[in-house]
């Protein structure tokens, strides 16, 4: 997005709040956003990445994405009591639909980008991927039931025989490389990892502290602290995240270093830029994005800062918070955000990609701000 896209983006989105409707009540603040705009989005927008050609995938299923099938599927429940909703919505039911289909035939469909379409290694690669995105979306659905199905723990045990047991990544799992920041880049192995931790802490009956999967997690944690210090903002964010779920990887003294770091990189405006949370690079003919505060940025560091601990009433986290509530689109209730690759349009349905996950990790943080609140 070029700055002037972004400056009519901001200038529909923009809306003063006064900070007290922010902080005092959870009832102040969940009247402060539009969640059921913020549900149609989302809504809509999965219900599109499932019928987009370029997701569709063998068995009539459709990929798993980062930025917007997982995301949307780790953020709409907490919208559904607000909302009043009984049960999943349609979207939903469609994506947990194709993740237990794609589990259950694990062993007979086809990965998303096969050798022999795509080129070695992109099999192993999409497995590693699959196999984690598939633990979490069915975990997180788990959690709020409060029961481990039987597709969840073969959706563990597709992924625990995908990770390395020997060599540097011993502890991680292979992860697709499309020369794509954040989520397809050169290090996004440890933000697979990281989910793969969170998958497994955030999955209910004691998962976490099942006897069979004691070595896999030690492996599991040791590669995630090993040379964290030296990680970037984003990888720290997530492993923040990640530690706030499993226990055992963080100790209270490096939580606390990790959150000064993180909080000394915000935006005067009270956001942050997804931009500034690693050296991401050059993108397509040398673009370079803009460190202007994004919605996924600020989103996913709010969240990950308040599942470490930090309440919300926290004079930055609060800034951060009101951020998130300035910037909801009125219009059609998403977050915007950016590509790190390419100058992309924000109206299409391609440039909305950064949006999706921009939107749900919006919403994850929002809610939970409200949820601290009580």
């Amino acid at each position: 997005m070029n700055r002037t896209a972004m400056a009519c983006v901001f200038s529909v989105c923009c809306i003063v709040i006064p900070a007290q409707l922010v902080s005092q009540t959870p009832a102040s603040l969940s009247d402060a956003w539009n969640q059921e705009l913020a549900a149609e989005f989302l809504d809509a927008r999965a219900a599109w990445w499932r019928i987009w050609p370029l997701a569709k995938r063998d068995h009539d299923t459709s990929c798993a994405s980062c930025h917007s099938t997982v995301p949307y599927a780790l953020a709409r429940s907490t919208l559904r009591l607000t909302l009043g909703e009984t049960g999943p919505s349609v979207a939903e039911a469609e994506l947990l639909g194709d993740t237990v289909k794609r589990v259950n035939l694990w062993n007979e469909i086809d990965p998303y980008y096969p050798d022999q379409r795509v080129g070695l290694p992109k099999t192993s690669e999409s497995r590693g991927v699959e196999s984690i995105l598939n633990a979490l979306v069915l975990s997180s659905r788990d959690a709020y039931v409060g029961q481990l199905s039987n597709e969840t723990r073969q959706a563990f045990a597709n992924m625990w025989k995908l990770q390395f047991t020997r060599g540097d990544l011993e502890g991680g799992w292979a992860w697709l490389y499309f020369d794509l920041a954040p989520w397809e880049s050169e290090d996004a192995a440890y933000f697979g990892a990281a989910m793969a931790a969170v998958a497994v802490g955030i999955a209910p009956e004691n998962y976490a502290n099942a006897t069979e999967i004691e070595k896999q997690l030690e492996s599991l944690r040791e590669y995630l602290l090993q040379d964290y210090a030296d990680r970037s903002a984003f990888d720290k964010a997530m492993l923040l995240w990640a530690s706030a779920e499993l226990s055992g990887l963080l100790t209270e003294a490096q939580t606390s270093s990790i959150v000064d770091e993180i909080l000394s990189l915000q935006n005067r405006d009270g956001g942050w830029g997804l931009a500034l949370l690693d050296s991401w690079g050059e993108g397509e003919d040398g673009y370079i994005a803009a460190s202007d505060s994004d919605g996924y940025a600020t989103g996913l560091i709010a969240f990950a800062l308040q599942k470490a601990g930090v309440s919300p009433r926290q004079a930055k986290l609060d800034r951060a918070i009101e951020w998130l509530v300035r910037n909801q689109n009125p219009i059609n209730g998403n977050w915007p955000a950016s590509s790190l690759n390419k100058e992309r349009d924000p109206t299409t349905e391609r440039g909305l990609l950064m949006s999706d996950a921009a939107t749900a990790f919006a919403v994850l943080a929002l809610k939970q701000a409200e949820a601290s609140y009580k």
